[in-house]
């Protein structure tokens, strides 16, 4: 699964949140990165969760 965070974001940071393991703000770019490029098995179920909490709908998951 790889997941992107498109340009939409808001930087509400509720995916941080929700998992700091793969998700961070990047104050720089006022929105949240994604620390992956695969995401590991145990966090695929929390990155579809944040993905349908994103208010924005900026979390893109790719299977």
């Amino acid at each position: 699964m790889k997941v992107t965070i498109t340009g939409q974001c808001m930087g509400d940071r509720n995916c941080n949140n929700l998992c700091p393991e793969v998700f961070e703000y990047d104050e720089d770019e006022l929105k949240s990165i994604v620390k992956f490029d695969e995401i590991p098995e145990q966090y695929k179920a929390v990155c579809r969760q944040a993905a349908d909490e994103c208010g924005a709908d900026a979390i893109i998951i790719e299977e």
